[in-house]
């Protein structure tokens, strides 16, 4: 019998893409309708999900701080 692998879901494409799938996946796990055994898998995908956006949000406030408090752009060196 073939065995079924698992590969590892691709990154999102955007930061809007990451929200869409997340959207989705909420819908499913929401809906109550998933099996058990596919219930954990998508929430580990969420997990993921959600730190690639959270991710990416950081990355924006930390470019957005290169600011000075007089409105002059520095320039940005990632830490």
């Amino acid at each position: 019998m073939p065995r079924k692998t698992d590969a590892l879901p691709a990154q999102p494409a955007s930061y809007g893409d990451a929200v869409e799938q997340l959207e989705q996946l909420i819908g499913r796990l929401e809906s109550g309708q998933l099996p058990l055994e596919e219930l954990l898998g998508q929430y580990q995908r969420g997990t993921e999900l959600l730190r690639y956006c959270r991710d990416r949000l950081q990355a924006v406030e930390d470019q957005v701080r290169v600011l000075d408090e007089n409105g002059k752009l520095k320039p940005w060196i990632p830490e």
